[in-house]
């Protein structure tokens, strides 16, 4: 039996990893700017991280949902404390498609209704569902196109309010920033007339904070910049650095019944510990500050680079738009500077997405390599 062919794949296999840096088999060290789509939040291989999924694994590894799991319990409650949202429920899954699906399921439960509104440029995963809002029809399939939905411009407040004031609106998803899309942020004036519309009308308002979340943006979620308050929102991706979990955090207005949501693998006691764990280091390293500090810095810093056009984002999760495309700068980044960084659907944007626990020196040298690497592709095909 051979692999599916999935995706195009550099001839790279990192074997370890430590803090912002990965290894190959022959010791050669690259740059993790990237931390495998945002998964990496407190650095490849931290000691307490390790520590705590060892001592998980060597006592149980899993069990079912139908028994009792105390660390189910521990971590809601950091993960409240943490995120300010203790008076929401948690529901935990394996993944960030998993989220949204069981979101968007929940919000039909709720009103009845079918329709959903999502926003050029998202993407919410491949799950059905998840894919049918995703604005993407090369990853939709037919079978996936079962519900209607409408996109809009994000940040476009007429057009939304119009389709929503309709009465026919199930929910309305929108990235904390959208990810994917080039590291693009919602508006705070758009969220919170978003709130205000989605409550007019019943309509359940979605904020998908997988990508984004978990002290990202220099905030735990990056809603919080806007100040509302969301009926569901979905995290998974920085949540176990690197182990499968996935969350829908579920406002108070909404009552669980047995039978609404299900899941085999979710919040199994080996998930549960390494998220545990990596609400521990956010909290004790003080790492939703350091990402905000330091992306910041990093900005400023990048913003003076050859050939950048503009630089976007908030906290640690930034895009770079170049007045080029960026395969080649990519690939040169990857094969001569050592360093791992993120593409986008907008050829000319690259996704700076690193460990949280980043430091002031890891940034020059990204910056560094960075113009490194496009003084040497300037007399061929760049333009800068």
């Amino acid at each position: 039996m051979k692999l599916f062919d999935v995706y195009p794949l550099y001839d790279i296999e990192p074997v370890r990893g430590a803090g912002a840096r990965v290894y190959d088999a022959a010791g050669t060290e690259y740059l993790d700017f990237y931390g495998g789509h945002a998964v990496i939040s407190i650095g490849h291989s931290h000691p307490h991280y390790v520590q705590k999924i060892t001592e998980q694994v060597q006592k149980l590894g899993f069990y079912s949902n139908s028994i009792q799991n105390s660390l189910q319990h521990e971590l809601a409650k950091k993960l409240g404390e943490l995120s300010q949202l203790n008076d929401y429920q948690l529901f935990l899954i394996s993944s960030g498609a998993e989220a949204n699906e069981n979101a968007l399921k929940l919000a039909s439960f709720h009103n009845g209704r079918k329709k959903v509104i999502a926003f050029k440029k998202a993407f919410h995963g491949r799950t059905s569902a998840a894919v049918n809002i995703t604005h993407d029809p090369k990853i939709v399939a037919p079978i996936n196109e079962g519900f209607e939905k409408a996109f809009f411009d994000l940040n476009d407040i007429e057009s939304v309010q119009t389709a929503v004031l309709k009465g026919d609106v199930c929910a309305v998803i929108v990235e904390g920033i959208q990810g994917i899309g080039g590291i693009h942020i919602p508006d705070i004036h758009f969220l919170k007339q978003l709130q205000t519309i989605c409550n007019q009308t019943d309509t359940i308002l979605i904020l998908d904070e997988i990508q984004s979340g978990y002290g990202r943006s220099g905030k735990f979620f990056a809603y919080q910049y806007a100040d509302i308050q969301p009926d569901l929102v979905t995290t998974a991706k920085g949540m176990g650095n690197g182990f499968p979990i996935g969350a829908l955090l579920i406002h108070p207005k909404f009552k669980a019944k047995h039978g609404l949501l299900g899941t085999t693998f979710g919040g199994s006691h080996l998930a549960c510990a390494a998220a545990i764990a990596v609400l521990d280091v956010l909290k004790s390293e003080f790492l939703i500050e350091n990402a905000a500090t330091l992306g910041n810095y990093a900005m400023r810093q990048l913003k003076s680079l050859p050939g950048v056009k503009i630089v976007r984002g908030l906290g640690l999760m930034i895009g770079v738009e170049f007045n080029f495309p960026v395969a080649a700068l990519r690939k040169a980044l990857v094969f001569n500077e050592k360093v791992f960084v993120g593409s986008a659907s907008e050829p000319n944007t690259i996704r700076l997405l690193p460990p949280l626990n980043v430091n002031k020196q890891d940034v020059d040298k990204l910056v560094s390599k960075l113009r490194h690497a496009l003084i040497a592709l300037q007399p061929k095909s760049v333009s800068i």
